[in-house]
């Protein structure tokens, strides 16, 4: 394995002679993942299908037709990737669970499965890294869907029934629990979109899927409060900011209050204000959201939270018209057929394609900020894919991956000096791993996993992220 990391005194020295940038002390360092995007294993001790086990083996599904076998194998060899963790600073690692692990096929408690979390928090926490666990990141139980899903009221019940399982067995070990990682995606990209398992389209499903997980996270959060009412709990979102491409044009200014109704306020609203906006309330009507929403379900989802996770890939200029070299909004807009997204051509776009906009970052925390009751803030998931190579040396030279780390945390650190309560950051993602549709055509982690032998190989912004981590700040 390819590791050089200097010694934390050294770095700290160097740093302090021209230090610029310094984050606040107790500011937590990490690197995310997700269950089913690095564990492999699919069939081990127990596990059964989940939606994406079922999707990706649909034809045409997933670039490759890759699966979530073997993904990063990080289920055997979790303990190599903690002492990665360690030797490369990081203070936290915010992973999740597999329901179909935990609870196989949405049933009864599997011992197996339960026993890896367990190795994999004490291994954690005897390293000196913080467990920050994430309760769904999109591994519905197969089964579950075949009885409706999350268009079904009765999985947000089977989820706090799973949720229970989890904080008997790890609430006196984690640091901080997230109930839900981007319910958006799960819902609009999986029930709306068909571009994510389950692979529906089919816009009032995708409408009560959103109300349904919010409502499971409402109840995974009194069953946290139950088991560790002294650990933070939170809810994880990506947000991002929402302009109209003329802001003078009327229809592009309705435009953006649907999309970043859509994006944003559909989970801020409800989690932080108790409630959903009436505009969109209105907007979504006629795909029956006054159907699923039940007058007792606001006080369950305005459950208190200590802390809100913060995803953030890129930001949205829209119109409510065709403009040149617009795109449409896909079948995931519920509502929104009209609307064209408006492509920036200066901006630098990663391998997905996706362009680079540091300022987006802090324009969004600045909006939860500003636009909600005060909350602590950090940044849970910011990364970029692009086509590393590996040199002939077994170097990974990804100066592209290092300027947007370096751009993307100075937009955290202006957003801190704005008044930000931004307290964290994690990289996505701590290792190459499978990347939903994508299947492993694109490469997000810090450490390049060769998929054939499994060797991880940090690339050079791991190191250059750990200098940071040992500096707790840039230069």
């Amino acid at each position: 394995m390819n590791m050089s990391v200097e010694p934390d005194s050294v770095r700290a020295t160097e740093f302090r002679e021209d230090a610029a940038l310094m984050f606040p002390p107790g500011f937590v360092w990490g690197a995310a993942t997700a269950a089913f995007q690095v564990e492999g294993a699919t069939t081990a001790d127990g596990r059964t299908d989940s939606v994406w086990d079922v999707f990706a083996r649909r034809p045409g599904a997933v670039v490759g037709g890759d699966t979530g076998d073997p993904a990063a194998d990080h289920y055997r060899r979790y303990s190599e990737d903690v002492g990665l963790m360690r030797r490369l600073n990081l203070g936290a690692y915010r992973f999740s669970l597999a329901w179909p692990r935990v609870r196989p096929d949405g049933g009864e408690p599997n011992a197996a499965g339960l026993a890896f979390y367990d190795r994999l928090v004490d291994c954690l926490l005897e390293s000196g890294v913080q467990p920050w666990a994430t309760l769904y990141h999109w591994d519905l139980p197969q089964v579950l869907e075949e009885q409706g899903g999350w268009a079904n009221r009765d999985t947000a019940y089977r989820f706090a029934e799973y949720a229970e399982t989890v904080l008997e067995r790890l609430g006196d070990r984690v640091a901080s629990w997230s109930t839900l990682n981007e319910p958006w995606c799960a819902a609009m990209l999986g029930y709306a979109g068909g571009i994510h398992a389950p692979g529906r389209t089919d816009h009032p499903a995708a409408v009560a899927a959103t109300h349904h997980l919010l409502l499971g996270h409402g109840l995974a959060m009194d069953i946290i409060r139950q088991h560790a009412p002294g650990t933070p709990a939170g809810i994880t979102l990506n947000l991002y900011p929402v302009a109209p491409h003329d802001p003078a044009n009327v229809s592009d200014v309705a435009a953006a209050r649907r999309i970043d109704g859509l994006q944003n306020r559909l989970f801020l609203d409800p989690v932080l204000r108790g409630g959903y906006p009436d505009d969109l309330v209105a907007d979504l009507e006629p795909f029956g959201f006054g159907d699923v929403v039940r007058d007792e379900d606001a006080a369950v989802i305005a459950a208190h939270v200590d802390w809100v996770g913060v995803n953030y890939y890129r930001d949205y200029r829209v119109a409510g018209r065709p403009v040149p070299g617009s795109e449409p909004a896909g079948p995931e807009w519920v509502g929104a057929a009209d609307v064209h997204f408006v492509p920036d051509p200066a901006a630098p776009r990663t391998d997905s394609g996706w362009e680079v906009q540091p300022a987006g970052l802090t324009e969004s925390l600045l909006q939860v900020h500003r636009g909600y009751r005060p909350v602590p803030l950090y940044i849970t998931e910011n990364g970029a894919a692009y086509p590393d190579v590996v040199g002939d040396g077994g170097d990974i030279v990804d100066t592209d991956r290092v300027a947007f780390l370096d751009s993307h945390l100075r937009a955290c650190h202006d957003a801190i000096q704005a008044g930000v309560d931004l307290r964290g950051y994690f990289y996505w993602s701590l290792l190459d791993n499978f990347e939903w549709a994508e299947g492993y055509a694109k490469r997000f982690g810090l450490v390049h996993v060769d998929y054939e032998t499994q060797q991880r190989t940090p690339k050079q912004s791991a190191h250059w992220y750990s200098r940071v981590i040992g500096l707790n700040g840039l230069g």
